[in-house]
């Protein structure tokens, strides 16, 4: 288990327990936030790199995921390294939905 994991279960079980702190919550609500800002970054930076394969190959990274999965196109360099950027832009999106509802 990692560090920051113990100590995360440590403090949800104290909460759990009818433990509450409006300095913790502060400190939750601004580490959210900052988490937020930086998926934003990411998904911003991917997003970007995404476009570039999109204009070079004239194909949308949604058409190209699945022709790419399917076979349909080669195994240049290029299509592993768009493949890759389209796996983490999901990847950041996800987290970046997770942590804007967390902060609701």
């Amino acid at each position: 288990m990692t560090y920051a994991k113990s100590k995360l279960q440590t403090l949800e079980a104290i909460y759990q327990k009818g433990y509450e702190s409006d300095m913790a919550n502060r400190v939750l609500d601004k580490l959210i936030q900052l988490e937020i800002d930086n998926a934003r970054c990411d998904l911003a930076e991917l997003k970007a790199s995404l476009k570039s394969f999109e204009t070079r190959y004239k194909m949308s990274s949604e058409n190209f995921f699945d022709r790419f999965h399917k076979g349909e196109l080669g195994d240049e360099a290029d299509f592993f390294e768009w493949s890759a950027t389209y796996d983490m832009h999901r990847s950041a999106l996800e987290r970046f939905s997770k942590l804007s509802g967390a902060s609701l």
